[in-house]
Order: C-alpha cells, then structure tokens, then sequence
C-alpha cells in the first residue's frame, strides 16, 4: 500500500534528520510567487528551468493554471503570498500539451463512467447551483489561459497595483519558456 511506503519512509526521513537540507524561511528569498498546474512533468522542472531552489518562491498549483473566479482558494492564496508572505512579483506558468486542453463535461463524462460515478452525479451539481460546463471548462490554447489569468489577478482590487504580473508557457519536455504577457 502506498500510505504504508510513504509513512515508512518518513520515518526514517525524520529520524536522519534528512529535513535539514530543505530548511528555509517562510518568506521566499526571490519574493515571488508562481501560479502554475499541478502535472507531474513540472514537479522537478519547472524549479530547475527557473533557477528557482527551495524557499526562493511560494507555488500554487491547479488543475491547468486556470484562474476564472477572482474570490476562489487559488486567488486568495496569490494575495496571501503578496501581503503576509511579502512576494513582490507574481508569475503565471502554463504547459504545452495540458490535460485542461479541451477539457469539457463531455470528457469528465466519460472519465466518471471508468470510476464507476454515475453521470447523475453532475446534474445533482447543477441541482445545487454549480454550472458543470464553466466549472470543469479547460482552454483551447493555453496562451489565452495564462492572459485571462493574468488579467483575472491583475485586475483583483486587493492586489496593489505595483505588483507585476506575468505570464508564461513552459514546455514540460525541454523547460523551455514562452514569454506571453511581461508584467512590467
């Protein structure tokens, strides 16, 4: 079982004290903050395509680096890290070749049915006021998903207005980097 793996091995992890090479502050030493999507191929990459070692940055991750609702958890967490954790600057990081690439209830439809989730369970969503279809809805090109994110926290009233917001699309084969919107 996997909790088993991961609990054995923190064990030993905390018992040779192996945590002492990744301690830090809380505030982060580049004074920035990275909103980007939560796919494996950028755990270790993204960090090493940016120069960025632990503790340099606060990261926040999602589902595609999609940021619609101006007052959800991904935006809260933007002005947390601008006010209380002192980050100066905010980046934006999508992917080529996302999951959120054409994501639409018709798919999530299909992926319920191999987890054997009933399809009704979308219509007691919408029963209770969520639309399906804006919630799951991903991109068709993942560079205006970065501008609309952008524009989503640089138009929030709680970020001031000297903190630059940028934009960029990285390849999660060769860490290479797309300029899409430069917040200066």
């Amino acid at each position: 079982m996997l909790l088993d793996d991961v609990l054995a091995y923190n064990k030993k992890f905390v018992e040779d004290e192996q945590y002492k090479a990744y301690e830090t502050d809380v505030i982060p030493n580049k004074r920035a903050v990275i909103f980007t999507c939560m796919d494996t191929r950028l755990v270790e990459l993204l960090p090493k395509a940016l120069n960025i070692k632990n503790g340099d940055v606060k990261m926040v991750k999602n589902a595609g680096a999609i940021l619609r609702d101006p007052y959800d958890s991904v935006m809260k967490s933007l002005i947390v890290a601008t006010y209380a954790l002192e980050a100066d600057e905010i980046f934006v990081i999508g992917h080529h070749k996302c999951g959120m690439t054409g994501f639409n209830r018709e798919k999530l439809e299909g992926l319920l049915s191999k987890r054997d989730m009933p399809k009704e369970t979308l219509n007691q969503l919408e029963a209770n006021g969520i639309n399906v279809e804006d919630w799951i809805k991903g991109f068709d090109k993942v560079e205006d998903s970065v501008k609309n994110s952008v524009e989503v926290i640089r138009n929030h009233p709680m970020l001031p207005p000297s903190i630059p917001v940028h934009g960029l699309v990285i390849d999660p084969e060769t860490g290479g980097l797309d300029l899409v919107e430069n917040g200066y």
